[in-house]
């Protein structure tokens, strides 16, 4: 919890608690949000910080690895976006041109201001700018740039971190298609758990003979979690091994496995074990790793862990350039210099982040909660998601209640397609 008054809290939940459009959304997932923005967080860090640490130690040795792992806070983005997208397109249909205008809604506002302050930054550096000189290559480069298309074409990114929303614009483009051309709403069950893994097995094995984005097999992570939260009764795994295949997985990604086959393998590790992860998270209300989850700074910053992504390389950038300026880096201060900077910089980078969530994405982009929202909110506990019943329910208390948690069930799916 936010400790301080009753007036601070509420300020904080004022701005920072979303609503799900009903009163069972998943608070962890809030939570995994924001693990994730932490990891891109500290692989950017040892990027920035590099120069201050001497390469022959092995205090570098470890960083890079480190490094090497932080990368995969973007696939469990993407297993987050696989499941809740999928979730909300699959039980109801929905007007593509009006499903794709919800999507741009949430994408573009932040990413247009953030665009906007990058073209301003190139005109004031020019020496640091990656806009081609000539106005033919100029305009190409800025609307490629803008419409996203880095992620699958030979250009150049402006903002490096927005490679990721191509691959997100990419799934919301496909997903619906590929819903209405197999007809997968009226499918059964198991018909679409294996149309999709033999989709991502299909597609991994392409990748990891002739190379391709084989993260893109992540948001099929999320499909299949919806599938069996949503249908089979399986028993999710237990804190304790689940620590365990995510701390696996995570440490898999700093293997040696070179060319494309060593890629696809280490995100086929990274597939297992998020999925292990939100599993355990969504259906497990006594495991201690989603009460983790749950705690509410971490879910705080998970809600605008979007503007944190845009914005954070800038001030971090800044801060590292000021830093070098008055001290120069050497053996013995590296260490002193890296550990020192990680709180500074963090904080440095979540003060724009909060200024860019609070007047731009929450206003252009996010559904404020309302008073109703709140109270329900602190009055309720949130529930684990459950699998559908199979047969007929009789009519006792228990299944009214089971019949209320499933209305639930789908209405949180509907709030939280809203959220990338």
């Amino acid at each position: 919890m936010i400790r301080g008054g009753d007036g601070t809290r509420d300020w904080f939940s004022e701005r920072f608690e979303l609503s799900r459009g009903g009163g069972a959304h998943i608070r962890p997932m809030e939570g995994l949000r924001g693990f994730a923005t932490l990891l891109v967080f500290v692989t950017h860090y040892i990027g920035f910080t590099k120069p201050f640490i001497d390469q022959s130690t092995g205090f570098a040795a470890v960083a890079k690895a480190v490094d090497t792992v932080g990368n995969s806070g973007v696939d469990l983005f993407f297993v987050l976006s696989g499941y809740l997208i999928y979730g909300s397109l699959i039980t109801r249909p929905q007007a593509f041109s009006q499903f794709m205008q919800r999507r741009i809604v949430r994408i573009y506002p932040v990413f247009t201001v953030m665009f906007s302050v990058y073209v301003l930054l190139s005109v004031a550096f020019p020496g640091e700018s990656k806009i081609p000189d000539s106005l033919a290559g100029a305009a190409g480069f800025l609307l490629g740039n803008f419409f996203l298309l880095p992620g699958f074409f030979p250009m150049t990114w402006m903002i490096a971190v927005s490679w990721s929303l191509s691959y997100e614009m990419f799934y919301y483009t496909a997903l619906p298609l590929v819903i209405s051309a197999f007809g997968l709403r009226h499918r059964g069950v198991t018909w679409r758990i294996l149309f999709f893994s033999v989709l991502a097995v299909g597609f991994a094995a392409y990748c990891a003979v002739y190379g391709g984005h084989v993260r893109l097999v992540m948001f099929v992570a999320g499909i299949l979690l919806y599938e069996v939260i949503k249908h089979l009764r399986l028993r999710p795994p237990g804190g304790v091994l689940t620590v365990l295949i995510v701390a696996a997985g995570l440490s898999a990604q700093a293997l040696p496995l070179p060319g494309s086959a060593g890629d696809t393998l280490r995100v086929l590790v990274l597939f297992v074990a998020f999925f292990s992860l939100c599993f355990c998270c969504f259906t497990n209300p006594d495991s201690r790793v989603r009460r983790a989850f749950e705690w509410t700074p971490l879910r705080w910053f998970g809600n605008m862990s979007y503007s944190f992504y845009m914005v954070h390389a800038l001030p971090m950038q800044f801060m590292v350039l000021v830093v070098a300026a008055i001290i120069p880096a050497s053996a013995e201060t590296g260490p002193l210099l890296f550990w020192g900077l990680l709180p500074v910089m963090f904080a440095g980078a979540l003060l724009p982040a909060v200024l860019l969530y609070l007047f731009v994405e929450r206003p252009f982009s996010l559904k404020p909660r309302t008073a109703q929202g709140r109270a329900e909110g602190t009055q309720r506990p949130s529930q684990p998601l459950a699998p559908t019943p199979r047969a007929t329910l009789p009519t006792t208390a228990a299944s009214r209640f089971s019949r209320r948690r499933l209305h639930d069930l789908k209405s949180s799916h509907r709030g939280d397609a809203d959220r990338p």
